[in-house]
């Protein structure tokens, strides 16, 4: 007689896809389960997990970066695989994990940004935030890129952290980016900086940024910059900041502080305006201007507050426009998309068949491919242990499919195509050492951003 399904001699085998937070929260998820017994192959892309934690926090935040320490943790529970180095689509197919596992989780977040749709916003100069963080990094995929920080302004459009973190690193002195793990060649990069101005534009008021109030507080300790605030961008009635969120009260007071305070005479100023849109960038053959439009506040039907453009216009010299209004996912191959919200098509987390809009049996997401760009790091672990919730509903309803081989035999076969898988202990290598090479230059780690020396290290081939 056949033993149950996630019994002790019948595992129940997961893959996920993307070795992010989500990822790791999923299979910790998984694997920490006390009455299953279960199998997780994180299969990622790069040859290096963590995803955002390692190339989407800011350098200069290494208490966020910590949360790694967890991942690590889950590492280590009987069961885990990584398989790094494996992407999806050009490795290994969706149909080819889904005949190996009873389940696969897709965890393969936001991997691109949300464009403005003016015109000009394709010439040399006008940049993805999500590209641009990337960089400075380490992104394997980014690290050749070459900035013009040659003018003495730089705009950054939007009003998130990611804004904010993006005005930040143009901001900080290469004394503080020293001690960091930025990557090396954006530190080489920023070194030479002449941008002397970095506007960051809010098509909305300071009500309804989403900054987090620390993030906008410790813009008051950069060493090189100061923060401007025009008084005027911040005039209120009493109604509208009662109604507002703690939050948003809170950064309301923090902007306060910054309109009422005089420059100090910094070299560097970050000047965060709000009710500001861009209309239009120009320039010959790169960007040289940005047009940018006054906004006014109205309520629609529903109450909501939106941006309504007025007449008044202003061109502002730049050579560098950051684009931050938002991550957007990308279709993978052989799994349903949502287009209009540019995630997998999904009901909380069940993939979704597009004819039907019925569940595609074993197949689901978490984390930012799932619900969209929301959320801090933490969101993730909820948003994880949703989805696997709905997966042992469906273990135990008889809904999973019967894989037709076994995870180890689809191992096998990428081997045999040379596929050069990295496991958990080539990643260790990659770690030592990297933090070996930050030792010696007072740095936590100095990353390396070369697929091909990272697969070296991985594989014991230095």
């Amino acid at each position: 007689m056949t033993s149950p399904l996630g019994s002790t001699d019948n595992p129940l085998h997961v893959a996920i896809v993307g070795a992010g937070p989500a990822g790791f929260y999923a299979a910790s998820a998984l694997l920490r389960a006390s009455d299953r017994t279960v199998t997780v192959d994180l299969y990622e892309r790069l040859p290096t997990p963590w995803g955002l934690v390692r190339f989407g926090v800011a350098p200069d935040h290494p208490k966020i970066k910590s949360v790694s320490r967890v991942f690590e943790r889950t590492a280590r529970l009987p069961g885990f695989r990584f398989l790094g180095n494996v992407e999806v689509g050009r490795d290994v197919s969706a149909a080819e994990l889904a005949s190996a596992y009873h389940a696969v989780i897709y965890a393969v977040g936001a991997a691109t940004d949300r464009t403005l749709g003016i015109p000009g916003e394709d010439l040399p100069g006008s940049v993805p935030a999500t590209e641009f963080v990337a960089w400075y990094n380490g992104h394997p995929d980014y690290a050749d890129r070459v900035y013009d920080f040659s003018q003495p302004r730089a705009i950054v459009v939007g009003n998130g952290n990611v804004a904010l973190d993006v005005a930040r690193m143009l901001a900080l002195s290469p004394a503080e980016l020293a001690g960091t793990d930025v990557a090396t060649h954006a530190l080489d990069q920023l070194r030479g900086s002449r941008i002397r101005e970095i506007v960051v534009l809010g098509r909305r008021g300071p009500l309804q940024a989403a900054f987090t109030n620390p993030e906008l507080r410790e813009l008051a300790d950069l060493e090189l910059a100061d923060v401007i605030v025009d008084p005027a961008d911040l005039e209120l009635d009493e109604a509208a900041l009662a109604d507002a969120d703690t939050t948003a009260r809170a950064n309301f007071e923090t902007l306060q502080g910054y309109a009422e305070q005089a420059p100090s005479g910094k070299p560097r100023r970050i000047v965060l305006r709000f009710l500001s849109s861009p209309l239009e960038i120009t320039g010959n053959g790169k960007v040289q201007s940005l047009l940018v439009c006054r906004n006014a506040l109205v309520a629609d039907a529903g109450g909501t507050l939106r941006a309504e453009r007025l007449p008044q216009q202003e061109r502002l010299e730049t050579g560098l426009v950051l684009r931050s209004v938002g991550y957007a996912g990308v279709p993978l191959a052989g799994i349903p998309f949502d287009a209009s919200h540019r995630t997998i098509l999904n009901e909380l987390g069940r993939v979704l068949r597009p004819a039907t809009q019925q569940p595609l049996p074993g197949a689901y997401t978490t984390g930012w491919s799932k619900r969209g760009p929301s959320g801090v790091i933490g969101t993730n672990k909820r948003c994880a242990q949703e989805t696997v919730g709905l997966l042992f509903d469906d273990l135990d309803a008889g809904r999973l499919p019967a894989p037709a081989r076994t995870p180890d035999t689809l191992i096998a076969e990428l081997h045999a195509r040379d596929v050069t898988i990295v496991d958990y202990g080539g990643w260790q290598a990659i770690d030592v050492h990297e933090r070996e090479l930050g030792a010696a230059g007072g740095q936590p780690r100095v990353k390396l951003v070369d697929r091909d020396e990272l697969l070296a290290w991985a594989t014991g081939k230095r």
